[in-house]
Parts: C-alpha cells; structure tokens; sequence
C-alpha cells in the first residue's frame, strides 16, 4: 500500500544549545564546561600516580640491593599493584556512583599520596610490598574513572585525540622524569626521596581537583543527550546490575577484553631497565635513560595515534578504528623483537629502538578506549573500564609478571621478552581478526539506544507542556 500521502509525523523541537547553556550543561561553543581543565588537572594527577609506580621498577636494582632481592620480587611488586586493582578500580567506580566523582579523584588520585610517603618508609620488602599495594589501589581509580571522564566530555569524533593527549602527556612527562629518577640510584635512599617527593605531589593534586575540578555529567559527550539536564538523561537511562551483567553480552566488548588479556606490552616497560642491566650489562643510571625515549615515542604514538584513530573512524567508522588497533599490537611485537633479542654496541641503538616501542604502545590508548565508548552505553562506561582495565588488563598483567620475574630467574630475561612479549604480541594481533564483524552490529545497536533516549525524553518534556 502507498504511503506517499501520507503526512509525516511532525517532530517534537529539541532542547536547544542556548537552553542548555542557561542550564550550566555547555559552554558557548556548545560542549561541557572546563572540560579542558579538568583533563589538565586530572592528567598532572596521573603524572604523580605514574612517578610512584616508576619508583620500583627505574630503581628496582637499588631497591634489591637495599633490601636483598631477587629478580623475581619485581614481578611479585608488579603483579601486586595490578592484582589490588582488580578490587580497587571497580570499588571506585562504585563510591564515585555514591558520593560522586569529584570526590573519588581528589581522595584516590590526590590524597592517596599518603601511602607513597608510607612506602618510602619500607625497612623490608614485605612492608615495600603492603605499602606499594595499598599506594596502587588509589593509581587504579585514574585507569577507571578518566576514561568515563573523556567520554562524557567530548563527542565520539574528538576522543581519540584527547585520549592521546591525555595518556601521552602523563605517560611522556613521567617517562622523561626516569632518568631524573635514575640519578637517585646515586644517592644514598635516594629511592626513598622519590617515593617522598611524589607522594607530596599527589596530595597537592588533590586539592586542586577539590578546587578546580567540575564533572561533566554522566552522558555530556553524546550528541544525542547533551542538550538535557543531568535529571533528565539519568531518568532515561537507570543503572541496574542486569545492565553491568549485560556488557558481557556484547559481543565485540567480550573480544576487547580477551584482547586485553594478552597484552604483554607492559612488560617491556616494567623490566626493560632491568634487561639493559642484567642481560646487556649497563649501569642503573645509564640503562634509566631508556625511558626517556620510550615516553617520547608513547607520547608521539598517542598524540599520532589519537588522531590516526579519529581520522580512521572517519573513513571507516565500523572497521578503520578496529584495523588500526590489530595492527598497533604486531608493530610493537615487531619492534620489541629487534629492541630485546640482538646485542648492539652501545646504549645508543636501544635508545631508538625503546623510543619505537613506546609509539607501538602509545598506539593503544588512543584507539581501545574509543571502541569501548563506541559500543557501551555512557553510564556502564564505569564499570565497562573497570572490567577491561582494574579486572582484566590486572589479572592479565598479573599473571605475565609473575610469569616473567620467576622465568627470568631461570632462563634469562631475554629469552623471557621472546616468548611473552614478541610472541604473544604477535597472538594477539591474530586475536584481533575476531573483532571485525561484531563491532559495526554493536556500534550501530548503541546509537540506536542512545536516539531511542533522546525521543522518550522529548516525549516526556512534550507530555508534561500539555
């Protein structure tokens, strides 16, 4: 039957952006206010939070030797900070659901600082180990919670670009602070001043987040949902645990998560000091330096890689963001076989090659979080990272460093980076090919919520002017 005559519903008018603006909702341009402050705010925060875990791992060498370690209480310190987060991360986003997210940062990323001041006080390694597992309950809150942060503040088309700036920044700014950390490998508890130092900073970044700090509100980076109030996005999309349960029902989120399994990247980064050290014997002051360049290289890679990621997204907005992040994984597999496995003259060579693993790595960032936004509705994102981050990514890192200290006392540390680096880097990149049909189903089946919102809420404000 024709429907040609048929005269077409007439649409309800949408909030608009001065309406919005007179609400306190968005700014003149019409996106979330201070959102830039708060990202600069919050990223120094993690620059702190990224000092501390720094501590252990630049100046592990120092650390063993003061207190009589083998190699394999490394992975043991690693593992644990990981394994606390597993519990950390969710119970952040569930306090922050109570007592609201403003609070939540300032506590855990900012006054939390205080267990970093406790942990330079450590007289063995048990009391190392329960210091720097409390002190990396608060780093967990960061890994949560400024995902959400971003994507409730910028538009699906901006957020790898932020995500980039914010994880490159923090990542480069405390990767170019190593070999500064390095030279307290020369002064006597030089270790315990940094533990000191950075604990301090946090705390000063807690007030500021309590000053200067205003949240953006769950829902103020979709297009569909920014006009309306707090108030009416909440009523239209209730937190429930059927909703938490129902993320593992998505089928692309799932394959993200076994992906995030076997991401041994960070592998590099834990023991690379301790590789140069002990399998090409340099000096901790020397082999430091390596950080620096690997925090250049992630800062270019999540910079370049945010905007890669935005501009693929662009041409392909169902596949461009998921080839990308398959062949981030076997560009660092490659890279990290040439950094770790071939002997060179001087510290030179690993300099480049650890700066190349770095932009491999900071390829991630700026690509994986924007594939979980794209696909999660923006209330479950807390708890959608607290899985993929605090439970998964821990438990998987967890178990790789564990893995690797005990290993490494075994076989070496270079047969180590062969095998779990390299080759299961390499598995992953395979891994990923499953990602490539379930994306564009789950991707479109969320903007089809997120539109079926947007009309019960102008059904409802309709309703209520009758």
């Amino acid at each position: 039957m024709s429907t040609e005559n048929t005269p077409a519903p007439t649409p309800v008018a949408a909030p608009t952006v001065t309406a919005a603006i007179r609400h306190g909702n968005l700014d003149k341009k019409g996106g979330v206010p201070r959102r830039k402050t708060n990202l600069v705010i919050l990223g120094g925060s993690m620059v702190a939070d990224g000092g501390e875990g720094s501590m252990a791992t630049t100046l592990f060498p120092v650390i063993a030797a003061a207190l009589g370690l083998a190699t394999s209480a490394l992975g043991i310190l690693a593992a644990v900070g990981r394994i606390v987060g597993v519990v950390a991360g969710p119970s952040w986003v569930f306090l922050s659901r109570k007592y609201g997210r403003k609070l939540i940062l300032a506590v855990a990323t900012g006054f939390w600082g205080l267990w970093a001041v406790a942990a330079g006080l450590s007289q063995n390694f048990t009391q190392l180990l329960i210091l720097y597992g409390i002190m990396a309950a608060g780093t967990a809150a960061a890994h949560v919670l400024v995902p959400e942060v971003i994507g409730d503040s910028f538009e699906d088309k901006k957020r790898g670009r932020v995500v980039g700036w914010v994880y490159g920044g923090t990542a480069a700014v405390s990767s170019l602070m190593a070999p500064l950390i390095g030279q307290l490998a020369n002064i006597e508890d030089g270790w315990r001043y940094g533990f000191f130092f950075f604990g301090a900073i946090n705390v000063v970044f807690g007030i500021l987040i309590l000053a200067f700090y205003r949240d953006p509100g769950t829902g103020g980076g979709e297009a569909q949902l920014k006009t309306f109030t707090q108030a009416e996005r909440d009523a239209a999309s209730k937190i429930t645990w059927a909703k938490v349960r129902s993320l593992f029902k998505i089928p692309s989120y799932v394959v993200l998560l076994g992906s995030r399994l076997l991401s041994t990247h960070l592998l590099l980064a834990t023991f690379g000091v301790l590789l140069l050290v002990n399998e090409f014997g340099f000096d901790v002051a020397v082999a430091a330096v390596a950080m620096a360049p690997f925090g250049i290289g992630y800062l270019v890679g999540t910079m370049a890689g945010g905007a890669l990621s935005d501009w693929l997204n662009k041409v392909s907005v169902n596949y461009g963001r998921v080839a990308m992040l398959q062949g981030a994984q076997l560009l660092f597999a490659i890279f990290a076989y040439f950094t770790t496995q071939i002997v060179y003259g001087g510290i030179t060579p690993y300099l480049v090659l650890f700066g190349l693993c770095g932009l491999a790595q900071g390829l991630n960032p700026g690509v994986n979080r924007p594939l979980v936004m794209a696909i999660v509705p923006p209330e479950l994102r807390g708890a959608a990272f607290a899985i993929f981050v605090s439970i998964i990514e821990s438990a998987g890192f967890a178990i790789w460093t564990i893995t690797a200290g005990f290993l490494a006392d075994r076989v070496g540390l270079q047969a180590v980076m062969m095998w779990l680096v390299c080759g299961v880097m390499l598995l992953n990149a395979a891994f990923l090919t499953l990602l490539y049909k379930p994306f564009k189903n789950d991707r479109l089946a969320l903007v089809a919520e997120l539109d079926a919102r947007r009309e019960r809420i102008l059904e409802a404000e309709a309703e209520a002017q009758r």
